[in-house]
Formats: C-alpha cells, structure tokens, sequence
C-alpha cells in the first residue's frame, strides 16, 4: 500500500511536467488510445467522487455564515470569465466555434486541484471545499445555461444530455462522496481517500491524455488562428489570478481567505469541459479547451510565486490568528510543504 500511494504522490507532484506529456502522447498517438474513450465519462466520475470524499456538509454550513468569498470566487469564475472569453474571443476570432469552446472553457466549475494550491500555501480549506462544492453542484444548470445565453444563437447546444452528463460526471459523484465522508464522521477522508488517490491520478492522465486525441489535426495543422488561440488562453488564464487577488484586496480578506478565493477564481476543471466538447460540439470547440491544460497547473505554481509574499504565514502578523484549515491528508503548515491531499482533473 505504501508503495500504491507513493505512485499517487508522485504523479501529483509532477502534474506540471505529466500533463504536457500527456498532450504530447495524446496529439502524436490518438489510434492508442481511441479505445479510452468510452470509459472517459466513468473515470471522470470516478475522480469526483475520490477528489469530493474530503469534504462534509458541515463545510457549507460554515461558508455560508460568511458567504461573501465564495460568492465573489463564483462570480469571476462562472461570470466575469465567461463573459470576458465570449466578448473577447467574438473580437479576436472568426469561427464561431472556437468562441464557444473559449466560453465553455471558462463556463466549467472550478478544479478540484485547487484544494491542492490552497493546502500547500495554507488557505481556508472550509471555504475551499464549500466553494468547490457549490460550483459542482451548480454546473449541471450553469455550463448549458452560460452556452445557451452567449453562443446558443450559433452553435447547436443539447441542454438536455449535457445536464445528464454533468450529473453523472461531477454532481451525483461529489453528493455521495461528501453525504459517505458525513456518515462516517470523517474516517473516508483518512482511509478510502489515500487509497484510491492513486488511481484517480492514473484516471486523470488517461483522461487527459484521451481527449487530447482531439488536438491531432490541429496541431499538425496549426494556423494563426490556432496560434493566437493558445496565447489567449494563456492570457485569459492568467487573468483569473490577477482578478481574484484584486478582489482579496478589496475586501481585506484574510490571508487565508485570500489565498482560497484567489485559486478558486483561477483554476478550472477542464477535463470537464473536454468530455463536455467533444460529446456535444464540432472539433474545433476542443482546441481552446484543451488548449487550457496547457496552463492549468504550470500558472497556479507561476501565481503561487508570485503571490508568494502575501500568501505566506507571515502576513498574518499583526492579524488575527490564522484559523485551522489544514488540508485533508496533509499538513499544510508551510507554504513549501508538498501536497498530499486529493487530486483532480488538470
């Protein structure tokens, strides 16, 4: 078993080295794995539900006797962003398509790996996975709503199926993680947790990997347009960094509490938004999509170092003291502390 979770830990651990080689692999090899892709759907569930069994229902409690944070983090990240892809990208790009998977890129919910930035720099872990939780739950009415609103008027969207893949994908899976996790008073989150982390970090390369089939004849084929796609995402991403820390300061947030909203606005579950692209748009939609796992975990250890300053535990001097918000399976007391606890879809 020891030998199991250290596998878990060292695909976590080099996430940012993996997920390029996935594309890699994905883009030069999709024959290999076209056999994947109708077990994408189920492994995904499967990473919710592994990613959602640290959470309980106590944890939303808590978020929403102060839930200006976690509104604020749902707002640049279901609203602002989309609205900001949708309006942008109708400017810079022709092909109504490759607008659409800009907006569904940034319609997803938010990553399940930023539990994993918040525990290595020590933020509010309760605000975390409420948050988190809010946003997988809402995704199913939010991602075809935000689709139908801003780019249904030219791109065919099934509302329908799409709801029924969310469901099964991330909202059922994060319900009976967290009501298992509450039953059992936690012991899930110490036991079965760690033990199908590495398993859920295998499924998360694969899935990756899989739906960057996608990419092969774009990337072989890579035009201007293409290419000024990926420097958009690379801008857009970075973007929601600079939006959420902007919003900690205005609200004089708390270090902890800065730290969480500044990754939620950020991070996103892409490998959701993949599934979602290829099963329900031409395939051009996939590009920008994809195009995002590119940055996804590389910005939020950019970002992390950037912030470095205010995030560290030191900027609670002279504050009030810093609340427990130890990350599930590990101890998040220093920001160079590596992370031990779930992972998600990059």
């Amino acid at each position: 078993m020891a030998v199991w979770r250290r596998l878990g830990d060292i695909i976590a651990h080099n996430m940012v080295f993996l997920v390029p080689l996935c594309l890699v692999f994905g883009v030069c090899a999709p024959d290999a794995f076209a056999v994947l892709k109708p077990l994408v759907t189920p492994m995904f569930a499967f990473v919710t539900f592994q990613g959602s069994l640290g959470n309980n229902f106590f944890n939303l409690a808590r978020t929403f006797r102060r839930p200006a944070p976690m509104l604020v983090a749902i707002a640049i990240s279901q609203v602002l962003m989309p609205l900001m892809g949708w309006v942008l990208g109708g400017l810079l790009f022709s092909d109504p398509n490759i607008v659409a998977g800009i907006v569904l890129e940034y319609s997803v919910p938010i990553a399940v790996t930023s539990t994993m930035w918040i525990g290595i720099y020590a933020g509010d872990m309760s605000l975390a996975l409420g948050t988190l939780l809010i946003s997988t739950l809402n995704s199913p009415v939010t991602i075809p709503a935000t689709l139908r609103l801003l780019v249904g008027a030219t791109v065919q969207v099934d509302a329908a199926g799409m709801f029924f893949d969310m469901l099964v994908m991330i909202a059922l899976p994060a319900l009976a993680a967290t009501a298992l996790n509450q039953a059992t008073r936690g012991r899930v989150k110490a036991t079965l947790s760690p033990a199908l982390a590495p398993l859920a970090r295998i499924f998360v390369i694969l899935v990756i990997t899989t739906n960057s089939t996608s990419l092969h004849d774009f990337m072989f084929n890579l035009t201007p347009e293409l290419a000024g796609v990926m420097v958009f995402i690379a801008a857009m991403a970075s973007s929601g960094y600079l939006w959420g820390f902007a919003a900690t300061r205005l609200m004089h947030l708390e270090r902890e509490q800065a730290v969480t909203l500044t990754f939620c606005s950020a991070l996103r579950n892409i490998s959701a938004g993949a599934v979602i692209a290829q099963a329900y748009f031409p395939a051009a939609t996939m590009f920008p999509v994809m195009t995002g796992t590119l940055f996804n975990q590389f910005l939020a250890a950019v970002f992390g170092r950037v912030f470095s300053r205010a995030f560290s535990p030191d900027a609670n001097k002279g504050n009030q003291p810093a609340r427990d918000t130890e990350a599930p399976g590990a101890d998040c007391s220093s920001p160079a502390h590596r992370p031990q606890g779930h992972e998600s879809a990059a």
